[in-house]
C-alpha cells in the first residue's frame, strides 16, 4: 500500500496537550501530547490497554479528561460536550462499529447527519455509496444483518455523513479477512485524497504505518516514540514489538 500523498499544510488541526484520563481511579491516559496537522493521516499504535481508544474517546468528549488541554483549530475543546464536537468537525467510527442493528443501512448512513441542517445530505449519502459500492446494494437491509466487512464500511460511511474535518478510525480492521482488511484501507486513503485529516487507531500496526504519514506509539498510556511512520516502520524496537520480528 502507497504512503498517502495529500499535501499537509503544517497548520495543527488537532492538539493534545499534557492529556490525563482516567476511568475511576485507574488511570488510562497519562500525560500525552499529539498533534495532527491538516490533511495528515497520523496513527496510533500499541498494544492492548495502551491507551489508544481512551485518546480517542478523550477526544470526542466521551470521556473527559481530569488534567491537560485539547485544541480543534486552536479552540480549546476539553470541556466540550460530545455532539459540539460533531457538529465542530471531528467524527468517530468507533471500536465495534456501534451500528444501529436494526435500522437499515441507509437509516444508519441519515443517523451520522441528525445535526445537519443543510440540503446537501442525499448527495453525501450517494458519495458514500460510491466509495462503498455494497451499501448501496445493501440500502434497505438492517445493518445487523451484515457482514463483518459491510458494517465496518457502514460505520465509516455513517461518520463521513458528519461532514468530519477530522476523521477518528477506532480498530478498522478488527475481525475482518486480509482482502476487506486492504479494501477498507484502500478507501480510507482515497478519503484523505479527498481532503479529510485522519486520525488512526490500529493495532495491525504494518498496515497503519503503511498509509499513514506520522506515527506515534503508545505504551501503557505514555507515548513511547513518534516519528515519520517510515522511521517507525524501520524501528527494531517498533518491528520487535508490533511487526512480529524477532
Amino acid at each position: 500500500m502507497s504512503a498517502q500523498a495529500t499535501p499537509v499544510d503544517a497548520t495543527p488541526l488537532l492538539e493534545l496537550e499534557d492529556l490525563h484520563t482516567y476511568y475511576g481511579r485507574i488511570q488510562a491516559v497519562k500525560g500525552i501530547s499529539i498533534t495532527v496537522n491538516r490533511g495528515e493521516i497520523v496513527t496510533l499504535i500499541g498494544a492492548n490497554g495502551a491507551g489508544k481508544s481512551t485518546t480517542l474517546r478523550s477526544i470526542q468528549g466521551i470521556n473527559r479528561p481530569k488534567r491537560g488541554r485539547i485544541r480543534f483549530e486552536g479552540k480549546d475543546i476539553t470541556t466540550a460536550s460530545p455532539h459540539a464536537i460533531v457538529k465542530m468537525g471531528i467524527a468517530q467510527s468507533p471500536e465495534g462499529r456501534r451500528l444501529f442493528s436494526r435500522m437499515t443501512v441507509r437509516e444508519n448512513l441519515e443517523m451520522g447527519a441528525f445535526q445537519r441542517t443543510d440540503g446537501e445530505i442525499e448527495d453525501d449519502i450517494q458519495h458514500v455509496y460510491s466509495l462503498f459500492p455494497r451499501l448501496e446494494e445493501r440500502k434497505s437491509q438492517k445493518a445487523g444483518t451484515l457482514s463483518g466487512g459491510e458494517q465496518q464500511m457502514c460505520s465509516i460511511g455513517r461518520a463521513l455523513m458528519a461532514r468530519p474535518k477530522l476523521l477518528m478510525l477506532d480498530e478498522p480492521s478488527m475481525g475482518l479477512a486480509p482482502i476487506l482488511v486492504d479494501k477498507i484501507f484502500e478507501i480510507v486513503e482515497e478519503i484523505n485524497k479527498q481532503g479529510t485529516t485522519i486520525l488512526l487507531v490500529e493495532q495491525n500496526a504494518l498496515i497503519a504505518l503503511g498509509i499513514a504519514s506520522r506515527g506515534y506509539v503508545l505504551e501503557t498510556g505514555r507515548i513511547a516514540l513518534a516519528d515519520s511512520a517510515e522511521a517507525l516502520a524501520q524501528n527494531e524496537q517498533v518491528r520487535k514489538a508490533y511487526l512480529g520480528e524477532s
